[in-house]
């Protein structure tokens, strides 16, 4: 069997049609297949590779750190200098109510860590969630999905969590002072880019406040400076309680966090002891990774010029079958009449060489969420392509 063969036959499939395509080799913003074609990469692994594939820093923090060391003991047991390093790093770019960072595997285990943060800390059992929300797959994940399609083959799911109209300021009252935690994406990337306004978020913050709910924003997705600024949260004026980070955070390798203060996630240290633990969370190597290319971010600045150039996308992207382009820095949807047409489209843009794909919830927009490293020449490239297809009449 050649490896497509075997990758049909022994790794676990997640779809009747995945894409198969064979990776060779991943450079910037460029992948290549088995067979030498090239492709521009407009998704980045889904807002995860943000400085680029292989960024020459981050290559090099992997090796130093293969030289030292791997695993050598579960989470929280061993001072281990890349987690200190990069905690360290995080909370000095991040409000002084932000200081304590416990690192997961993925961002799915940072939604469950904050889960159990939030009953530890309230003592309340009750959740607020919102519809057409994704905060990962896992058992309790999955109970404050919003999508009930996602959900209902896997029920029974966790009991007291409602999904409220994400959005919508009657949803608010669902807050009470049974409720321990509300937990939101500060933009619902899923959604096909779902910006909430300014005013609606406040009363979100304002609402947890006075029932003395924990608000839990979800930046998987739109951390790192994806929106135009290093945190989603700055652009309307809050902080949450407690925030998720995943996708970016490892620089292409594993890597999830909640970040909370200190005095709340200290609680989970005790009543019980051990109240949250991981083996891998936080892996070295990983950490490693994440802290070089968040240094690359700050160094660099690459979030800085992130609104001009999801400015240039909109511009370029103009056609009657174009329904709606809609941006919050290069968390992109372009919105098509249905998933058949987008589908065809997508598929026909990687067989120019740009590879896309769609969004859960809105399966008829083509996701763009490239490398924040993109520039103006391989934006132009991707829209001209995406613009004949379209005018070939795809879809």
């Amino acid at each position: 069997m050649n490896h497509r063969e075997m990758f049909l036959r022994h790794v676990a499939q997640t779809s009747t049609a995945p894409l198969a395509i064979e990776v060779v080799r991943a450079e910037g913003m460029l992948m290549w297949d088995e067979k030498g074609k090239e492709y521009l990469d407009i998704i980045g692994g889904i807002s995860v590779c943000s400085v680029g594939h292989r960024h020459p820093e981050v290559i090099k923090a992997i090796h130093k750190q293969a030289d030292l060391y791997l695993h050598v003991m579960v989470y929280g047991e061993l001072v281990q200098s890349p987690q200190v390093q990069f905690a360290a790093a995080l909370a000095a770019h991040l409000p002084l109510s932000l200081d304590a960072v416990y690192f997961t595997g993925s961002g799915s285990e940072a939604t469950e860590g904050a889960m159990k943060l939030a009953k530890r800390v309230t003592g309340r059992t009750e959740i607020v969630s919102f519809k057409d929300s994704y905060h990962g797959s896992t058992q309790g994940a999955l109970s404050v999905m919003g999508d009930e399609y996602w959900r209902n083959a896997f029920r029974p799911l966790l009991p007291g969590i409602s999904h409220e109209n994400y959005g919508e300021i009657n949803a608010l009252e669902r807050i009470t002072s049974q409720t321990a935690m509300v937990i939101a994406e500060t933009v619902q990337a899923e959604k096909g880019v779902n910006v909430p306004t300014k005013a609606w978020m406040q009363a979100l913050r304002r609402r947890c406040d006075e029932t003395g709910t924990l608000l839990v924003l979800d930046e998987i997705q739109a951390g790192f400076g994806r929106t135009g600024t290093l945190w989603a949260f700055e652009q309307f004026d809050i902080v949450p309680d407690i925030l998720l980070l995943g996708k970016a955070l490892g620089g292409g390798l594993p890597l999830g966090a909640f970040v909370a203060k200190q005095s709340m996630m200290n609680q989970l240290a005790v009543q019980p002891v051990l109240g949250h633990i991981t083996t891998f969370g936080g892996h070295p190597l990983s950490c490693a990774a994440g802290l070089a290319a968040f240094n690359v971010l700050i160094d660099e600045q690459l979030y800085k010029n992130v609104k001009e150039k999801a400015a240039l996308f909109a511009s370029l992207l103009i056609h009657p079958k174009i329904k709606a382009v809609r941006t919050f820095g290069l968390l992109i949807a372009v919105e098509f009449d249905n998933f058949d047409q987008n589908k065809a489209i997508i598929d026909a843009c990687i067989e120019k060489g740009i590879f896309t794909d769609w969004f859960l919830f809105a399966s008829n927009c083509m996701r763009i969420a490239p490398p924040l490293i993109i520039n103006e020449e391989e934006i132009r490239r991707a829209c001209a392509v995406i613009l004949e297809v379209v005018g070939k009449g795809k879809g």
